[in-house]
């Protein structure tokens, strides 16, 4: 589905590029853990329900390895991703 690079870099700047590499890889993970969870859901077959749901985690773990290079080059995102975290805290009360 993806066989074409789905983004356009031509207009990031050298510095920033990491960043949106990041960034893409993490939707990209997004899209497949929500394709492989569906498809998973829609099956009625068990051993191909537990293998796309294995996979699902699988890509999970990937986007915490993206996210923690993610935190690694871009000190922003850290800070508006705590502060996000708090404000859900305040909202929620926990």
């Amino acid at each position: 589905m993806l066989s074409k690079q789905p983004f356009n870099l031509k207009n990031v700047s050298a510095e920033d590029i990491d960043k949106e590499l990041m960034r893409f890889a993490i939707i990209a993970e997004f899209d497949a853990i929500s394709l492989y969870e569906q498809m998973a859901s829609e099956t009625k077959n068990r051993h191909l329900q537990k293998v796309l749901l294995d996979v699902a985690k699988e890509e999970k773990e990937h986007v915490g390895e993206f996210q923690e290079l993610l935190n690694k080059i871009d000190k922003e995102h850290v800070k508006a991703v705590a502060e996000g975290g708090e404000e859900v805290k305040e909202l929620t009360g926990k």
